[in-house]
């Protein structure tokens, strides 16, 4: 004999829930309801005591997304979801099936498709257009790699406008005593020794020479510094 599907189904409309109950119980005994919920908590619960073969999930739930419990609601790792969605937020399905819903389901669907579609996802297929299935291969495929973080970005990034005037000061002095360094900027040399060391720790540099190489390699202290020829009278 066929092995009956056990099926829960989830939806905030009683009229949607009556009309699903009504078509698969007339597809009994290959088909039956074995429990209904209306909101998240209580398809989270059902889900786990029941263990249903497959769960008919609404997507909007009291206006909230039931994506969020689709892995609540596969922790008893027996049951199958299968979205129904009157929503065209591909965004949101695309979401659905990485969380490991079986198919997406419309809800103006003919009742033929619905029977159809809960068969071939109890039996492990999917359910989806072809649109949704060629994005979902093709992200499976070709997955976006982030790119790997830069650990010196956030050093980087903490530098003051002024010290990066500093980091090109040192940086075209070429060796320069801190005096000229100093002179060239208008400031200090106390001022000038303060803006180091900030700099040092930020960059995680021992001294000029360190800071030096730092800066040509990571193309830091790119404003121009005035020049006292340049100074207008």
């Amino acid at each position: 004999m066929q092995e009956t599907i056990k099926i829960m189904l989830v939806d905030d409309h009683q009229t949607m829930l009556w009309g699903l109950e009504q078509l698969i119980r007339g597809e009994a005994p290959r088909m039956e309801v074995i429990g209904t919920a209306r909101n998240s908590e209580d398809a989270l619960s059902s889900a786990q005591r029941l263990a249903p073969d497959l769960i008919l999930l609404d997507v909007d739930l009291g206006g909230s997304c039931s994506v969020d419990i689709l892995p609540g609601l596969l922790a008893n790792g027996v049951s199958k979801v299968l979205l129904l969605t009157g929503s065209s937020d591909q965004e949101i399905l695309d979401l659905a099936i990485k969380r490991g819903a079986r198919g997406i389901l419309h809800k103006k669907a003919a009742t033929a498709d619905v029977l159809k579609a809960i068969e071939k996802v109890h039996c492990g297929e999917l359910w989806l257009d072809n649109v949704s299935l060629g994005r979902v291969l093709g992200n499976f495929m070709n997955p976006v790699v982030a790119p790997k973080p830069d650990p010196d970005a956030h050093r980087r990034a903490s530098l003051t406008s002024k010290e990066r005037k500093v980091i090109q000061a040192v940086v075209e002095g070429n060796g320069a005593l801190n005096k000229v360094i100093a002179e060239r900027l208008f400031i200090s040399e106390y001022t000038l020794r303060n803006h180091l060391t900030s700099i040092y720790q930020k960059l995680q540099v021992a001294n000029r020479l360190e800071l030096y190489v730092y800066a040509v390699k990571h193309g830091l202290g790119v404003e121009q510094v005035s020049d006292p020829s340049k100074k207008s009278a």
